[in-house]
């Protein structure tokens, strides 16, 4: 989390630098069109949201390699599973996914999306030949509702210590904290 927090102050200072200089040029050609504004404001949005995802997935592997673990991006060139679905993180790597010969119980799949919405769902269908999969997000109070479909589809959430209070007491007992997933990505 705090990477995250130190990573999102020195984007937004650099950004911010950016949009002052593009906003002193104005939009179009006497400066006041409104469509390449709105385009513009669009395109800074989208950008945001972009990078946060990128950055989220940069720091998680980082961290996995901190801590000696076997895996590999659906990032990478030819990191596919079922039709050419890219998941986040496979443990221990896409090659073992794809040896029938290599035992399913010791694989594991990790999406990571900093805020889940509906967009949870993508992960269901992201490594067929692996039946529980793994969802690592920084979205606080996912609603009761929600995490319960999340369970009934197999989906295990993961959320990091810091926002697990704001979760209810009994969705809190399902979670599992970042220490947690490693622990169980070493275990095999």
């Amino acid at each position: 989390m705090a990477w995250m927090d130190h990573e999102e102050k020195l984007f937004r200072l650099y950004e911010r630098h950016l949009v002052q200089q593009r906003l002193r040029n104005g939009f179009g050609v006497n400066g006041d069109d409104v469509d390449e504004f709105i385009s513009y404001s669009l395109s800074v949005q989208n950008r945001r949201k972009s990078r946060v995802g990128h950055a989220f997935e940069g720091h998680l592997d980082h961290m996995f390699k901190l801590h000696q673990l076997s895996f590999q991006q659906g990032r990478g060139k030819g990191n596919v599973t079922e039709n050419n679905a890219k998941p986040d993180f496979i443990f221990p790597s896409f090659k073992a996914y794809h040896d029938p010969d290599f035992p399913q119980e010791k694989l594991l799949m990790l999406g990571a999306k900093t805020t889940c919405k509906d967009r949870w769902r993508q992960v269901l269908s992201e490594a067929a030949r692996i039946p529980k999969k793994h969802l690592i997000t920084l979205e606080a109070a996912i609603s009761v509702a929600q995490t319960e479909e999340m369970a009934m589809h197999d989906l295990q959430l993961i959320v990091p210590e810091s926002v697990q209070s704001t979760y209810t007491m009994n969705q809190q007992e399902k979670l599992l904290n970042v220490s947690e997933f490693i622990s169980r990505v070493k275990a095999g």
